[in-house]
């Protein structure tokens, strides 16, 4: 009972796979099937991942019959993993309601942004100083590829090319303890990533500040490169919190 494949057998996990390709909502969950994970673990992973990419809407509430349903599980996994989910902050639990996914306010995308906004210039300051030959080849790829994946208007390819570019600048420090703490944010920031990049307005101007900072780092210059990574940041912050206000504003008039 321990693990996945002691728990259910072939016609389990083909239950399980229809359940999901059934579905009524727009978008699927994408379950992580691997082998050596515990049930409650893979629930947990499935919930958390469409929380962060927007499959579960913030503010929707997350029943736990439904979702047992969907998943093709009993409530057990479901609840556990919703306990962790609070605990990470990606869900709250409202009186005579019961759980929903937690809601992007101005103050906690702040608070995130905030910590990155430092984070992103001094990454960029010491990449200016350390980073290598074959790390800025890296780097003059990984700009492309991103500039790539804003053509296919896939938000889900274009997060994973956004999150490489910013990767190599940070592994470009050399800094360990720097490359934790991105590390330990990213979870947190892909969330709020993710409702940026969904806004295709956006996708010029950010290629063109991916490209300032690459051109920054590749010239060396620190000084620059420190204000191109902190109005990369600021212009995320004012295009989030503006989606978040005309989302509010379409909540009050329906």
């Amino acid at each position: 009972m321990r693990l996945w494949q002691k728990k259910y057998s072939l016609q389990s996990l083909y239950s399980l796979r229809k359940a999901l390709g059934d579905s009524c909502m727009e978008e699927q969950f994408e379950i992580d099937m691997t082998e050596f994970l515990p049930l409650r673990d893979v629930v947990f992973n499935t919930l958390r991942k469409a929380i962060l990419t927007g499959q579960l809407k913030p503010g929707e509430r997350l029943m736990e019959v439904h979702l047992a349903n969907r998943l093709g599980v009993s409530r057990t996994p479901i609840r556990e993993a919703i306990r962790k989910l609070e605990l990470e902050g990606l869900v709250v639990m409202i009186p005579r309601r019961g759980a929903e996914v937690a809601k992007i306010t101005e103050k906690s995308l702040q608070d995130v942004l905030e910590v990155r906004r430092a984070l992103d210039i001094l990454s960029v300051e010491l990449a200016c100083e350390r980073i290598t030959p074959e790390e800025l080849v890296r780097l003059r790829e990984a700009c492309d590829k991103f500039e790539e994946a804003t053509h296919t208007q896939d938000t889900t390819l274009i997060a994973k090319a956004d999150v490489c570019y910013h990767d190599i600048i940070v592994e470009a420090t050399g800094n360990q303890r720097l490359i934790q703490l991105v590390n330990n944010l990213s979870e947190q920031m892909y969330r709020y990533r993710f409702v940026y990049l969904k806004d295709q307005t956006q996708h010029d101007n950010l290629v063109a500040e991916h490209r300032e900072i690459l051109k920054c780092i590749e010239q060396r210059d620190k000084e620059k490169g420190s204000v191109a990574a902190g109005l990369h940041i600021d212009n995320q912050e004012a295009s989030i919190i503006r989606q978040i206000q005309l989302e509010n504003r379409s909540v009050i008039h329906r």
